[in-house]
């Protein structure tokens, strides 16, 4: 479904994405690991378009490098941002509903499942999302991205900052959204929720994929975790 091959990217002078090969298929769940600053945000961006790409980056067999990121999320490429990006002047409720690409076309996510989902964003749903707290502008957000009815999620560091409780709530939230059949690509530093929930996880290190492997395989192999992810 998406596949990247010798993906470079730099923010000004820095050489940032040193030539990252990766894919995903339909329907899978994918962990991207690695410490702060190895590139694993800038990759996400590259792919959405929000950093310009050098190399090939194919989803659903089109090439997609380089264009803007509205069409890239109008062909079923969704993104959530760490920035966690709401409007904070909107409720709840019209923010989900900017979620919508095409009125006219329904999909597999409906306002009601949303805040069905979240009793916490339907108890707010006509407030201003402004007033959340970071785990529910967590929640809004992945679910406005939802709105959308994408075919694969890149979902960016969802778990960052949060309460122990709101951390699972993330974790069972991308568990249904891999339950729907839609394809996730998770950024993410807590490696129990990445190992527990990814079919395959992938290892940044210095701006390249450093491994690639089943959770099992990343479990089995001591040397390669404490080289690339234990401080």
């Amino acid at each position: 479904m998406l596949e990247v091959e010798d993906l470079h990217a730099y923010y000004g002078k820095s050489h940032i994405l040193q030539g990252v090969n990766m894919h995903i298929d339909a329907g899978e769940v994918v962990s991207l690991l690695g410490r702060n600053g190895v590139g694993r945000s800038t990759t996400v961006k590259a792919i959405m378009g929000e950093v310009a790409p050098h190399g090939v980056i194919r989803f659903k067999g089109q090439d997609i490098a380089g264009l803007p990121s509205y069409r890239i999320a109008r062909l079923g490429l969704g993104y959530v941002p760490e920035n966690r990006d709401i409007f904070p002047g909107l409720t709840v409720r019209q923010n989900l509903l900017l979620g919508i690409k095409d009125v006219r076309k329904p999909g597999r996510w409906k306002l009601d499942d949303m805040l069905e989902m979240f009793p916490n964003l339907k108890a707010r749903a006509d407030t201003a999302a402004g007033v959340l707290s970071g785990g529910e502008k967590q929640m809004l957000t992945t679910c406005r991205t939802l709105m959308g009815d994408p075919e694969l999620i890149m979902i960016d560091e969802p778990t960052e900052g949060l309460a122990p409780l709101i951390v699972q709530q993330v974790g069972e939230l991308i568990s249904r959204i891999a339950a729907a059949g839609v394809a996730i690509l998770l950024v993410e530093q807590k490696l129990s929720i990445a190992l527990k929930i990814s079919h395959r996880v992938y290892i940044m290190g210095h701006g390249r994929i450093v491994f690639e492997g089943t959770p099992a395989e990343l479990k089995a192999n001591e040397a390669v975790r404490k080289e690339w992810l234990e401080v």
